[in-house]
């Protein structure tokens, strides 16, 4: 069985499963043994359609934690995409990434980052696969040196009613160097997501689900985040 390229593509003709069946098996493991915390997520993204090629992103993400006590993480990202064709877009910008313990501030993160992405470049049964490639670099206050990471990211919609769709998606974490705040290289972390998204008014649709975030820790116990997720995103 096989999944069929967008015809936008122009990749070739088809592709085989194995592509995404790594998408459905990092939903079925579970580490043995992992620090667990539950947490919280809210994201709301704006995304507004400059001209036919020109697009601007804002989206605003906050974090919040048990074990954390509170508020923990705001992330701010601003975005600005240039539409090579009517699946390839290639995106430029800066997070502005403050962190907090009891939610009280810590420490600033700021992030330059540089993505490109793949709206709908293969469709499996009813369902559309979207992809992204995302380069960041991290620099934080008080601290020496340059984070690199590497940020591939999978999702598979699936309609289920009308505009309703179930979502699945990967994202695993490679850094490519270490800092004071970034110690290890490779796979540092991998998040999964499930959910339902749903249009809420012309221009706006929600979006809920349940996220794992798996830490992968050296000489340690890794951790597992367990993440009530709810999404925002409006469309100008």
């Amino acid at each position: 069985m096989f999944a069929k390229l967008s015809p936008t593509g122009g990749i070739g003709p088809r592709i085989p499963l194995l592509f995404v069946f790594g998408l459905a098996a990092a939903f079925c493991t579970a580490p043995a043994v992992a620090r667990s915390d539950e947490q919280l997520w809210s994201n709301t993204n704006l995304t507004v359609k400059l001209s036919d090629r020109w697009r601007l992103s804002e989206e605003l993400t906050g974090r919040w934690s048990d074990n954390r006590n509170g508020l923990y993480e705001i992330e701010s990202n601003t975005l600005v995409g240039y539409r090579l064709n009517k699946v390839v877009t290639v995106w430029a910008g800066y997070t502005h990434n403050p962190q907090y313990s009891s939610g009280e501030f810590t420490v600033m993160e700021h992030r330059a980052r540089e993505q490109v992405t793949f709206d709908g470049f293969a469709t499996l049964g009813k369902g559309k696969l979207n992809g992204r490639i995302r380069l960041e670099q991290r620099w934080r206050q008080h601290a020496d040196g340059t984070g690199w990471r590497v940020r591939p990211y999978l999702k598979y919609s699936l309609p289920i009613a009308g505009k309703t769709a179930l979502n699945l998606s990967t994202e695993p974490f490679f850094n490519l160097s270490t800092t004071t705040f970034q110690r290890k290289k490779g796979l540092d972390r991998v998040r999964n997501l499930i959910t339902i998204s749903t249009p809420l008014l012309r221009n706006v649709t929600g979006e809920i689900g349940y996220m794992n975030q798996h830490g992968f820790v050296s000489g340690g116990p890794d951790t597992s985040d367990n993440v009530a997720y709810f999404g925002l995103s409006v469309s100008l």
